[in-house]
């Protein structure tokens, strides 16, 4: 035995010493405040010609000699570090940005959208450049160029434009601004009119279970977006916007560096429609009435060499909605039956406080807390029904990262707790409730830095109103050839459902609402919950010299229970629970190819099948297509000079779609079972001056397709059978504006 283990020890004595010849690290970089292997970083030993380059990860390997005293690492945009080594020991070095090249020359182009290789979800980051490629005056229209949301219209009333994904509403979506669930309870109707385009920075696009660390509510993915900082903004910002159907808009943004830490920034955002519009001569404003004054007043400290980072940011939004009959005057038609209007008015108020540090000496290990306060105001009237809702929330996290050994097992842990508040006034009806929750989080990452990655997560909740529970999720990749990467995710979520504030167009609507009470917590109902699984596969390739990538997704969300949304009797809408045989299958083939140098395109055809049991027994989803095609071209003429050309187009062809049933109606008023197909196309052109200044002009729904009669019983607003809710194309047509970009 012993003769065994000197055979064997010499045997490794070589190896060892090979392994003790060869020095390892990570270069990483922070970027939206998390921390990333840095691809391309130039890394050799001071005083000789022995260099390498970090790999995609940002791991390097070098040769190691106990001689070697510095290392000097570089990359351009970023300070190069001189750092001593006085052993072999594994390094991990952050590089702070700098701003040493007076001049850099751009050698590739970066795709202002794209699917990342390297994460272990399934992620798309959408660039502040692809957000110019529409008219994306708010959040809810910076979708427009992406295929993986669908943008929907809900009704035909207050023109408001609903996202969804995998099939599935917004409700199911976890939306967050840096990383704070925003647009949620009141706000699920209108919040994502409530950010400017021009504020975000970057949108990222989780498909399937989410992470816990955001919370447990998200059920078919999750979209964050990262507002601009003022650390990095232009001095001075200014859109101006103007198009066919009325509306104006001004957007500017202010920022200033206070110290060599502190910068803040004023973001000013203001948008008016007056233009009465009935294109379509059924009496109807085919788009409403509106203006909106939004201020954001933001902070930012850092001190990198220290490692504290906090943004403070203010917001205040008043917005004002008035839809209805062309003639209607709410100063004498306020619920009266001389004119059918609506007006529905907005006032919210937003505080967020963040703070995180980073430790100097550990890069790889940091805490952050975050804090965000509410308060949304909403009254508002429809016709004759009346409907009000105050929410006041409060949400807080603490989270730890660090490392298991070394840098290929990491962790998060942290600490979550969230109060709603809700005075809700439904036609003199009130269902005001409480809620709160306190919850725990661990998340642990393993990435063998080659080919497999996962990260397990398991939450831990009580909530007052849904009980203890927990919430597990997993995401997995594995890469078995070059550019090729396979991934899975399962998880569970778990969420209250707000029934009214998620389907106000309701109450643009004389149905009856019928809730059938179950003995839960929150109207009677008891919560949603529902499994999440998926898995994708990414290839890239090259053909003819030029790059692509295709992707094939395909995820089902089962439902163990749902709040069931029955449309299907036309002079009621019903609220009640059922348990499983409700699915959501959504299958997403995509591929992206540069088909000339700096012409970008992207075509995608989607199948949703969704299923949903009622009380009737199951049925399709209604006013969600089959079928979805989708293809964007995007052309620049010279990307590398100030001055260029933008071009960018974008076509949906939308499937038919079933129409809640209308058999109880009378004929008149009665709908087919499946609507037409319709085709929209958006065009824009953008010409850049210089870096300070540019002009853009274009066209959405330039195929001018509408949908005829969208509202049932236009004529008699006030009888049993009116409804706006059957909508499934356009009400306006082709829409044309025009705006201005200046920054300094």
């Amino acid at each position: 035995m012993k003769l065994k283990i000197i055979y064997i020890i010499i045997f490794l004595l070589p190896v060892l010493s090979l392994a003790q010849e060869t020095f390892k690290g990570i270069v990483m970089v922070k970027e939206n405040g998390k921390m990333k292997g840095l691809e391309g970083a130039t890394v050799y030993w001071k005083g000789t010609d022995i260099g390498t380059t970090t790999d995609e990860k940002g791991w390097f390997a070098l040769k190691y000699n106990s001689e070697y005293k510095e290392l000097v690492i570089s990359f351009i945009g970023y300070t190069t570090a001189i750092v001593p080594i006085n052993s072999n020991i594994e390094l991990h070095h952050l590089l702070e940005e700098g701003n040493e090249l007076d001049e850099v020359e751009i050698k590739t182009r970066r795709k202002t959208t794209a699917v990342s290789y390297l994460e272990t979800s399934n992620l798309t980051n959408i660039s502040s450049e692809e957000l110019l490629n529409a008219a994306c005056c708010n959040l809810s229209e910076s979708f427009e160029t992406n295929p993986s949301i669908d943008v929907n219209f809900s009704d035909a009333i207050t023109g408001t434009k609903q996202i969804q994904m995998l099939g599935l509403n917004s409700p199911y979506i976890l939306i967050a601004q840096e990383n704070i669930p925003s647009v949620r309870g009141a706000s699920q109707a209108y919040g994502l009119t409530f950010t400017p385009g021009t504020w975000v920075e970057s949108i990222q696009i989780t498909k399937g279970a989410g992470s816990v660390v955001n919370g447990y509510e998200s059920i078919a993915g999750q979209i964050n977006a990262e507002l601009v900082k003022p650390y990095k903004d232009d001095r001075l910002f200014v859109n101006l916007f103007g198009s066919n159907n009325g509306r104006l808009e001004l957007n500017t943004h202010f920022n200033q560096k206070i110290s060599d830490k502190w910068s803040t920034g004023l973001y000013l955002h203001g948008n008016h429609r007056s233009k009465k519009i009935d294109t379509n001569n059924d009496n109807f404003l085919d788009i409403p009435l509106a203006k909106q004054i939004n201020i954001m007043n933001r902070w930012q400290y850092q001190d990198l060499q220290k490692g504290w980072v906090s943004f403070l940011s203010f917001r205040y939004l008043s917005d004002e909605k008035q839809a209805g009959e062309i003639g209607f005057n709410p100063s004498k038609d306020k619920f009266t039956t001389n004119s059918w209007g609506s007006e529905i008015n907005t006032n919210r108020v937003d505080a967020t406080a963040k703070v995180g540090y980073v430790f100097p000496e550990i890069p790889f290990q940091s805490f952050g807390f975050q804090t965000a306060y509410s308060k949304h105001k909403q009254d508002s009237y429809y016709g004759l029904q009346m409907y009000d809702i105050n929410h006041e929330s409060v949400y807080s996290s603490l989270m730890f990262n660090s490392i298991i050994g070394d840098t290929r097992n990491k962790f998060k842990t942290g600490l979550n707790f969230t109060y709603d508040k809700y005075n809700e006034l439904v036609n003199e009806i009130d269902y005001s409730r409480s809620e709160n929750s306190f919850g725990g989080f661990f998340e642990y990452s393993y990435d063998d830095l080659e080919n497999f990655s996962l990260i397990a997560g398991m939450r831990a909740d009580k909530h007052n109103k849904l009980g203890f529970f927990f919430t597990p999720r997993l995401h997995m990749r594995y890469a078995p050839w070059e550019k090729g990467v396979l991934r899975a995710s399962l998880g569970r979520g778990k969420r209250s459902a707000n029934i009214f504030a998620e389907n106000q167009q309701l109450f643009a609507s004389n149905r009856a609402i019928n809730i059938i009470d179950d003995g839960g917590e929150i109207y009677g109902l008891d919560p949603e919950t529902a499994w999440n699984y998926g898995v994708s596969f990414l290839q890239g390739f090259n053909l003819f010299e030029k790059k692509g990538d295709i992707v094939f997704d395909f995820y089902r969300t089962d439902f163990s229970n749902k709040v069931v949304v029955d449309w299907e009797n036309s002079q009621e809408i019903s609220f009640y629970n059922l348990e499983d045989e409700s699915y959501a299958n959504s299958f997403q083939t995509e591929i992206s190819y540069e088909l000339i140098d700096k012409l970008d395109l992207k075509l995608s055809y989607k199948y949703y099948d969704i299923q949903t049991k009622y009380k009737s027994g199951v049925n399709q989803k209604p006013l969600v297509p089959k079928h979805r095609f989708f293809a964007n071209a995007n052309y620049i003429t010279k990307h590398n000079s100030e001055r260029f050309w933008r071009f960018n187009a974008t076509y949906n062809l939308v499937g038919i779609q079933r129409f809640p049933s209308t058999m109880n109606s009378p004929l008149i008023y009665q709908r087919p079972e499946f609507s037409e197909q319709t085709n929209l196309l958006n065009l824009q052109v953008t010409k850049v001056f210089s870096r300070k200044f540019e002009i853009y002009v274009g066209g959405e729904n330039v195929t001018n397709t509408t949908q005829e009669n969208p509202i049932v019983s236009a004529d008699n607003p006030f009888g049993s059978y009116f409804d706006s809710t059957m909508v499934y194309a356009p009400i306006n047509g082709a829409n044309y504006y025009v705006g201005l970009r200046y920054k300094l």
